[in-house]
């Protein structure tokens, strides 16, 4: 996962354009099942509608010597996302009103957009601001803003239930190592697992697609059949630094998706912080909008919005790491392989059933033999037809895992029937 993190880094992404186009072409390498779907320009999505594309080549401002003092090139987070195209000679005073800095965070360069109306304008750290002399400056941008499509990617892998699990990850950030890369290497990596899963339960719906807009363009083609299929769903995003994780809800609190979600994070990490859905701010608002209402959650390493980095050229490759990433990737897998093997289960004898019959129980009763079926015992008092496996683990304190061998096994002596109506 780092390594095509590092390869996707240098890309300058935007909601729209080659940058997004050229993501998608590297992952379609790692993932051949990835449909590549573009939508037009001016097309609506609900109250909404995709934009121009926006495609730059080059950008920079140069004193009177020719001398660059602030490149594109350099570092792609240095343009105005979606600036209109400029090519004139500015004085220093002027200048200024299309520059922005941190004066909180002097080296950092911020990254700031502004899709829905059209200017221009560079981003730089405040100690390159600073350094601006009175003079002339040439500014440049290279630049197409004009009616093309937004594209998206789509995988979706079919399981032996109609039902689905939502991954969506989004690739329209520039140069951004937790809050834009980590999701997209995350979830390709999540993607190469569940196509290799055998006996794969449910069906899986996995995009990549631009942040908000990407999302409600492909709501407004498919809310209908998702609202009916989709029982649960991850935003997978800021999933790459080394820090605590990060928890947040759908938007009631209360679906399978946050009880997994939950359960996953008590049981297999050290500590994590869990957000309410009131903080909000990734693509889960869509998701999770009153009229779509599919349960959908994030884990996260540091959450969007709260660690300095974030939306800075200082949320770079040295930000995140391979340990980081592979955390975050084992326990969404867990998350999903939970899911894969959460039943309800209904027990076939009335009463306690005599497992000694079976060679289940010690025929030999001491003060120890008791605790070494519990678990069993425990189990089969709880299966009854309501409770899923989730339920009875939290409650008889066994892990969901080892619970479902358990289940599996007196499924096979027959004290167990699956009900798979849930």
């Amino acid at each position: 996962m780092y390594k095509w993190a590092t390869d996707l880094f240098p890309i300058c992404r935007s909601i729209t354009g080659p940058g997004v186009r050229h993501t998608l072409a590297y992952l379609t390498e790692l993932i051949p099942e990835l449909i590549v779907h573009e939508v037009k320009s001016g097309t609506t999505a609900f109250n909404w509608t995709v934009p121009d594309e926006w495609t730059i080549r080059d950008a920079y401002i140069a004193d009177d010597f020719g001398v660059r003092i602030i490149d594109f090139k350099k570092n792609n987070l240095h343009v105005l996302g979606y600036s209109e195209p400029v090519d004139l000679w500015l004085d220093r005073e002027d200048l200024l009103k299309y520059l922005y800095s941190l004066p909180e965070q002097p080296d950092a360069i911020p990254y700031i957009t502004s899709y829905y109306e059209r200017r221009w304008g560079f981003c730089l750290t405040d100690n390159q601001l600073k350094s601006i002399l009175p003079g002339r400056y040439h500014v440049f941008i290279d630049s197409d803003l004009k009616p093309g499509v937004l594209n998206y990617g789509e995988i979706i892998l079919k399981g032996k239930e109609d039902s689905e699990i939502l991954l969506s990850t989004y690739v329209c950030h520039p140069s951004m190592g937790n809050n834009e890369i980590s999701g997209i290497v995350v979830t390709c990596a999540l993607t190469q697992w569940l196509r290799n899963l055998e006996n794969r339960r449910f069906t899986y719906r996995i995009l990549f697609l631009p942040e908000t807009i990407g999302s409600i363009v492909y709501l407004s083609l498919h809310s209908q059949w998702m609202k009916e299929k989709t029982i649960a769903g991850f935003v997978i995003t800021c999933v790459g630094d080394d820090n605590s994780y990060s928890f947040m809800p759908s938007r009631r609190g209360k679906s399978i998706a946050d009880r997994v979600a939950k359960y996953a994070l008590d049981n297999y990490v050290d500590k994590y912080i869990s957000y309410s859905f009131l903080d909000r701010g990734s693509d889960e608002r869509q998701y999770n909008s009153p009229l779509i209402d599919l349960p959908v959650v994030s884990i996260m390493r540091s959450k969007y919005g709260t660690y300095p980095e974030y939306h800075t050229s200082l949320d770079d490759m040295s930000y995140i790491s391979q340990v980081g990433l592979d955390g975050s990737f084992r326990i969404i897998k867990k998350c999903l392989s939970i899911f894969e093997i959460n039943e309800k289960y209904l027990v076939t004898i009335e009463c306690e059933p005599q497992l000694g019959k079976i060679g289940l129980y010690p025929s030999l009763s001491t003060k120890n033999s008791g605790f070494e079926v519990k678990a069993m015992m425990d189990l089969l008092a709880y299966a009854d037809g309501e409770l899923d496996l989730l339920g009875i683990a939290t409650i008889i304190g066994v892990d969901v895992i080892e619970c479902s061998r358990i289940a599996n096994m007196l499924e096979q002596y027959g004290l167990l029937k699956t009900l798979k109506d849930n």
